[in-house]
């Protein structure tokens, strides 16, 4: 496990300490809480550029709820 140190002026560190007591947190566990939803939004936006690029080309389709609905009644009809 790897050792980090930090350095936070006075206002760094205030934040810290408050948001360490408003979310009964230690501070380390904050931090990397903090890591971890930034890490997981770089993720998101990744995933959300690719649906984007695929959208331009034309290769996703938006689906309705309607239309959704008619496809499950429609197997349901094959079934029965």
């Amino acid at each position: 496990m790897a050792v980090v140190s930090l350095r936070l002026n006075k206002e760094e560190e205030n934040m810290v300490n408050f948001l360490s007591d408003y979310y009964e947190q230690d501070k380390s566990s904050l931090i990397k809480y903090s890591l971890k939803e930034l890490y997981e939004d770089i993720i998101d936006r990744q995933a959300i550029n690719d649906y984007e690029s695929k959208e331009e080309k034309g290769d996703v389709k938006f689906v309705d709820s309607n239309e959704l609905i008619e496809m499950i009644k429609s197997k349901q009809k094959v079934k029965n």
